[in-house]
């Protein structure tokens, strides 16, 4: 069994720690890693991480994680709301996907409150801060190895 997942970060997330820390908070993007990291390791997984400003370097690696990835966890950004092509290579890969907002998009804009990726991932961790990374990361891992349906 491959014991590794792919940690995908969307645009504007590097700016964690300083974007809107009201929302966001002040952890920073290599916190947040490090937090899904941490949280893989405890079940023996290892997590290789991406994050861009480009739809196109997000789903590259999206399409290579088929090789060597036994899931994905996603927080899109603001793709989330517009991304059908993001959606579509999720679904195509066919790795099982947790989806993770840091705040909880369903009670900010009412662009927010829809998500392509919604309908194919098996996970969601929506408003948990960023340890939601770490639910998301647990949770999924439950469904990979078994322990929890999707």
């Amino acid at each position: 069994m491959i014991r590794r997942l792919l940690l995908v970060n969307g645009p504007n997330l590097n700016l964690l720690g300083t974007r809107e820390p009201d929302i966001y908070g002040t952890a920073t993007l290599a916190d947040v890693e490090e937090i899904a990291r941490r949280a893989a390791a405890a079940h023996g997984f290892d997590v290789r991480a991406v994050q861009s400003n480009h739809e196109g370097a997000l789903l590259d690696a999206i399409h290579e994680a088929r090789e060597d990835c036994a899931g994905i966890v996603i927080n899109p950004g603001g793709l989330s709301h517009t991304s059908v092509v993001l959606r579509d290579a999720l679904s195509g890969v066919a790795l099982p996907v947790a989806e993770v907002h840091i705040s909880d998009v369903r009670a900010r804009e009412a662009f927010r409150h829809h998500s392509y990726v919604t309908d194919v991932a098996l996970v969601h961790v929506v408003g948990e801060g960023v340890q939601g990374y770490a639910t998301a990361v647990d949770r999924l891992i439950a469904v990979i190895t078994g322990q929890a349906d999707g």
